[in-house]
């Protein structure tokens, strides 16, 4: 077993007596929370994650610069106070004094340069690196135009960090929120390299450290006594299910052995809400868009007559209706609706009557010589494994097979984590289901998506070179009016070509038991366990 480096000044006989202690008993009134967790996180290496399901364990492991309250509004955490220049362009954070890793070290502004420097490292290839951009050099040091000197990243002293945009940047301090600037222990990866993340080789900033890993099971992590908020934190240990059956995961909530569980089968909300009441089942407005996405490099889907006539009969209000029990709104854009200052762009066949839709999707398939009387055309859908995802492939591929008789559309699924490490790595396939939540309540952060450049998360590899010019002068225009008409005109430009086939906006998914305090839903879907109780 390897040991955690906060034990490492115990003698080894107190030391294995203590472990075997704490396995196999837990502390006298220790206060524990089982939290279901969605699924299998694909890795706990900060520059690796991508997924809400990562995310949840890595926040309450570590911590940025900046973290989201109870509320999900954007405040301090490593860092006690900033400053910004009078240009918009230098941010200089003071990180707190008494903030320690839970090895005891202290955190200073060389981890957080490190750490910004390792994910933005080409070598590192971190898919998630674009969201760090912003910062001077960054994108020329990535994609390897640049040197790691000419990073805007200066470690003033032990305790302030200074960092230098390449332009002003409106929501910065939401970028320092993200997966991406979350420190990692240098120490610790120059020891272990990239076993870094394991149980006893993981060194931490955040309010938990990670003890047990057995994958598949159970992810398990204690309370940091080094946190520099330590003794505001409640909860002593979290225990993470990574099942992503929901039925199992409901059941083992009726039966206490779960206290929160994140999504649970959305047509069973009624249902839940009856027999758990209402006070224990949560559907939270989310800023998240549920897509599919077509492979833009492959025949009959590089057509946008045959990618629109699948986006227009696809009855949007049944999905969002029926399936998901009005849990979900009905949308056409990627972009959801409410971003401040942003407006959503006319889609055509958003004024469409359902019924007209069908027709003129049977005859854009005609058209490119598919559907009745033409060629058979074969779509397969990819989903990762989950209730909800099973049945809007299975009425979806409904809706697709009313087009023609000779269309046929078959369905796969795979866990979470393979499923977007498929797509990640660039797989082939026809249609596959995508979702994607805020990072930063910014336009910019969903449509980036569809930037030529972005191979890990275009997933259908589609490429418009105006699209990509709008978005670059979007960079680029100071003028937030401005700025925001040019997003939308991107947004409208892309969604003309139907790359991807957006559905719903949706919401976040929840049962909470009522001994649970401080779960406050909001837009950002983030719940820090630092923050929960248990009454």
């Amino acid at each position: 077993m390897s040991i955690h480096p906060l034990f490492k000044s115990l003698t080894g006989a107190a030391l294995t007596g203590a472990l075997l202690a704490s396995l196999a008993f837990p502390a006298l009134g220790e206060t524990v929370i089982r939290r279901g967790n969605g699924g299998e996180p694909q890795t706990l290496d900060q520059a690796q994650i991508s997924i809400d399901i990562e995310g949840f364990i890595q926040r309450d492991l570590n911590e940025g610069l900046m973290v989201y309250d109870i509320d999900g509004k954007v405040v301090h955490g490593t860092a006690e106070s900033h400053t910004v220049s009078d240009d918009g362009k230098v941010y200089t954070f003071k990180i707190r004094q008494n903030a320690k890793w839970s090895d005891g070290s202290p955190v200073t502004a060389g981890d957080f340069a490190f750490s910004i420097t390792r994910l933005l490292d080409p070598a590192t290839a971190a898919g998630y690196a674009n969201i760090l951009y912003p910062i001077k050099g960054a994108e020329a040091f990535n994609k390897k135009t640049g040197q790691a000197d000419g990073l805007g990243l200066k470690a003033v002293d032990d305790k302030t960090l200074e960092i230098t945009l390449e332009r002003p940047t409106p929501y910065f301090l939401q970028l320092l929120v993200h997966y991406t600037a979350i420190p990692v222990n240098q120490a610790s990866i120059q020891k272990h390299g990239k076993d870094f993340t394991k149980p006893g080789n993981m060194v931490t900033n955040g309010a938990y450290m990670l003890t047990e890993y057995v994958a598949n099971d159970h992810i398990t992590a204690v309370k940091n006594p080094n946190y520099w908020d330590a003794a505001n934190v409640k909860i002593d240990k979290v225990i993470y299910n990574p099942s992503e059956d929901q039925a199992a995961t409901e059941r083992m909530f009726e039966a206490g052995e779960l206290d929160v569980v994140y999504n649970f089968q959305a047509d069973q909300r009624e249902f839940l809400t009856k027999k758990h009441g209402a006070d224990q089942v949560f559907a939270a407005p989310a800023t998240s868009t549920y897509y599919y996405v077509f492979d833009n490099r492959k025949e009959p889907f590089n057509d946008v007559r045959i990618r629109k006539a699948l986006s227009m009969a696809l009855d949007r209000e049944f999905l969002a209706g029926k399936i998901y029990g009005g849990a979900q709104l009905p949308s056409f854009t990627l972009v959801p609706d409410g971003m401040e200052g942003y407006t959503l762009p006319k889609v055509d066949i958003a004024d469409m009557d359902q019924l007209d839709r069908e027709d003129a999707a049977k005859a854009l398939l005609k058209e490119a010589g598919y559907g009745e009387g033409g060629k058979p055309l074969s779509i397969d859908i990819r989903y990762n494994t989950n209730e909800n995802h099973k049945k809007v492939a299975i009425a979806v591929a409904d809706m697709w097979k009313a087009l023609g008789s000779n269309i046929n559309v078959t369905t796969q699924n795979l866990d979470v984590k393979a499923h977007y490490a498929y797509l990640q790595e660039g797989g082939s396939f026809d249609v596959a289901r995508a979702g994607w939540s805020a990072d930063y309540a910014d336009p910019e952060n969903f449509l980036n998506l569809m930037i030529s450049s972005n191979k890990a998360f275009n997933y259908g590899h589609w490429e418009n070179a105006k699209f990509d010019e709008l978005m670059k002068a979007s960079y680029d225009e100071q003028d937030p009016a401005k700025r925001m008409k040019l997003l939308s005109d991107a947004e409208a430009m892309m969604l003309a070509e139907h790359p991807i086939a957006p559905m719903m906006n949706y919401a976040s998914l929840w049962l909470i038991n009522k001994k649970v305090k401080g779960f406050n839903q909001n837009l950002v879907n983030e719940h820090l366990t630092k923050y929960l109780s248990i009454e």
